[in-house]
């Protein structure tokens, strides 16, 4: 969905060319209303189900009542005969659209909101007209606000008798949110809060394995809550999502309410929930521990035993797996009590080594709990910082590079390891967890992320001494049964393709980490995109030449460091300047021109997601702004978003019914404006601000 999402913003931006139109009547628009219900007749005291239904043309879509950082809901306003009255709205479950930063809840094609009718039961025979206005927003590669009348007569009598629709509002009952009850939902703040922001966990009970969970939250004036979200392991049978809230004003709410979402395509369900927030007056507060080990934990347990115990037959570590055993028998060829105790020794030498690393990872969290890092994946920041490094992990395994201790550090820990007995035994141990580093990093990196989401120091070293366990298992058992050696495969050819096919899986998780910073920084994506390209020819350059070079290795150093630093500048050091808006009105723009000044005035509405992007790919860019102060122009914003109607006055003066629409007035008083089209660039408004300054 995300790839297709981002494919059409492509589209939008170089092929789009219509006008957001704002005003215009249904017959006009993009989508079609008409009210239906259930029963063509009905008797008094009956609740009658209405639905009214939107037709959208291919690719429009209207929105949920929460509409997202764009768009507005549609509303209904019923005009009801007297002995009728209308319940709640009911809202099917909507779809997410993560369009780069401006992440929207929609229906597309067609959608049935209901609403039950009740009659009183005093109502008289006949037939009763049933009248709503229905307004809504509907969008493309432009916002348009439309809206209808709508009107159906429902007969009332004797009998109850079903329509022809009800059928098609059945469906679509069924397509309502479930009563959130049912699965025991649960919330509670994960810690306390930095800055205005505060990371909230959500809990419910699931019989089916869940391959997609997600929470469409309720709209809310003090808070917002981040459209990203974070599935974090849970118990059996249950789902656990992590939603990053944003308070606006006011105290931290103490309550949630929003539809939690599990399941894709047909088999999506929703359940409706408004549950209290444990934990608002706690610090850090979290679920009670059951007496029990949870299924989770063992599954964590005996995932680390076989992460370490696979280590083993990594490049970095197969080799001398032989060696290691062949040093014990060598040293106590007669005493196999011997040969045991060192197996031991070199266990328990492989065991601090990976406690070891546990307190630096515990050092780390620690380090990110002052830090708010359990919102990691909602921090752009964090999340382009991860991707290079999984980026780097890939190019490692493809030999692009290689990752390995220092040399002083290696001579000191094969020094150690070269000795006899009890000592020798204990470093061999701490030595093969320093030649296990290279390969560990796809597991340390899942480590680390496991070590952020349980937030607990206890079972981290309990994850990490059972995954040092796994990488000295087959010494131990090899050094209790030595003639077992002969089963061991023989170093070749297939490890070194073995460790370029481990490559390919961390690429992969490279390209969903981009994914995530694409829809986290949109437009900016590219210079993401861009320094991940220079970042591998750095990787390359520092292989290449300082690796594995025999002359030029200062320059080749010098040149690697010069593409990581000049590669940062150029695509992600740029400043974030804006453009100095001023609020729009008319007696402001003629006084500014009366000063000699050339004026921009972008007319642009929140809910226009074209507007939003030629502000962020046309306007806000530092060409753009340096031409700006170049020319000595003032920039204006008129804000469309509630339809004002001194700004409607002005659109229709130029021929528009809607938004978006960008003026550039000439410093000369007596010459028109220069209207600029639907979508642009920088080129098209430099050019514009070029002619106005003349």
């Amino acid at each position: 969905m995300r790839h297709v999402v981002l494919v059409r913003s492509f589209w939008r931006l170089f092929c789009a060319g219509w006008l957001c139109l704002a005003g215009l009547p249904a017959q006009g628009a993009h989508t079609q209303a008409r009210l239906i219900f259930a029963a063509e007749a009905a008797r008094p005291g009956d609740t009658v189900l209405a639905g009214v239904r939107l037709q959208m043309d291919p690719r429009w879509h209207t929105y949920w009542k929460n509409a997202g950082a764009a768009g507005t809901p549609t509303k209904i306003e019923w005009q009801l005969p007297s002995g009728v009255t209308a319940g709640p709205t009911q809202w099917p479950l909507p779809e997410k659209l993560p369009d780069d930063d401006l992440t929207t809840y929609i229906y597309s094609n067609e959608v049935v909101l209901l609403t039950p009718l009740k009659l009183a039961a005093d109502l008289p025979a006949g037939a009763l007209e049933i009248r709503a206005k229905v307004s809504w927003l509907e969008c493309d590669q432009e916002c348009v606000p439309g809206s209808d009348t709508v009107k159906a007569t429902l007969q009332v009598g004797s009998e109850t008798r079903p329509s022809k629709e009800a059928a098609l509002l059945e469906g679509w009952r069924q397509k309502l949110p479930k009563d959130g009850q049912v699965v025991g939902a649960r919330a509670w703040w994960e810690k306390e809060a930095v800055g205005n922001l505060r990371p909230l966990l959500l809990e419910w009970n699931s019989s089916a394995a869940a391959s997609e969970a997600d929470f469409f939250p309720d709209s809310y004036e003090q808070i917002e809550v981040e459209p990203a979200t974070q599935r974090v392991p849970a118990e059996a049978g249950k789902i656990r999502l992590r939603k990053e809230v944003k308070k606006l004003g006011g105290d931290w709410p103490s309550r949630i309410a929003g539809v939690l979402v599990q399941g894709s395509g047909s088999g999506r369900v929703g359940y409706e929930v408004d549950v209290a927030i444990e934990g608002v007056s706690a610090r850090a507060a979290t679920p009670p521990e059951s007496p029990e080990v949870p299924a989770s934990l063992w599954k964590s347990l005996v995932g680390a035993f076989l992460g370490g115990l696979i280590l083993n037959v990594m490049p970095c570590v197969l080799p001398v797996i032989a060696l290691k055993i062949l040093g014990f028998v060598n040293q106590a060829r007669e005493e196999p009590r011997k040969v045991r105790r060192l197996g031991l020794i070199y266990t328990l030498g492989v065991l601090v080594s990976f406690l070891g690393l546990a307190c630096l990872v515990i050092a780390v969290q620690a380090a990110g709990h002052k830090a708010g890092w359990g919102m990691q994946f909602a921090n752009p920041q964090f999340v382009v910082v991860l991707t290079i490094l999984v980026t780097l992990v890939a190019l490692n395994l493809f030999g692009v590079f290689e990752v390995n201790l220092g040399g002083r550090a290696l001579d000191a820990a094969g020094s150690l390891a070269s000795k006899e007995g009890a000592a020798g035994a204990f470093f061999n141990g701490v030595l093969a967890t320093a030649l296990a580093t290279p390969c560990t990093a796809p597991f340390l990196g899942a480590a680390l992320g496991f070590a952020f989401l349980s937030q607990s120091a206890g079972l981290l070293v309990l994850i990490f001494l059972v995954a040092g366990l796994g990488l000295a298992f087959p010494y131990l058992v090899l050094s209790w049964h030595p003639a077992w050696l002969k089963f061991l495969p023989k170093p070749g050819r297939w490890m070194e393709r073995f460790k370029i096919a481990m490559g390919f899986p961390m690429l992969a998780t490279a390209i969903w980490l981009f994914d995530l910073v694409a829809a986290q920084l949109g437009p900016r994506t590219l210079g993401v995109g861009i320094f991940l390209v220079i970042v591998a020819l750095a990787a390359w350059v520092y292989g290449e030449f300082v690796q594995r070079g025999t002359t030029h290795r200062r320059a080749g150093l010098a040149v690697a460091l010069f593409l990581l630093v000049g590669g940062y500048a150029v695509t992600l050091g740029q400043s974030p300047d804006r453009i100095d808006w001023q609020p729009w009105s008319e007696a402001a723009v003629t006084a500014a021109r009366a000063k000699g000044h050339p004026i921009l005035v972008d007319f642009t509405a929140k809910w226009c997601i074209t507007c939003q992007t030629n502000k962020k790919l046309a306007l806000e860019t530092k060409s753009v702004r340096t031409k700006l102060k170049r020319t000595n122009a003032v920039a204006f914003l008129a804000d469309y978003t509630t339809v004002p109607e001194d700004i409607t006055d002005e659109l229709r003066r130029y021929g528009r019914a809607g938004v978006p629409l960008v003026l550039v007035f000439p410093k000369e008083q007596a010459k028109p404006a220069i209207v600029l089209p639907a979508t642009l660039t920088p080129g098209i408004v430099i050019d514009a601000l070029e002619r106005a300054a003349q």
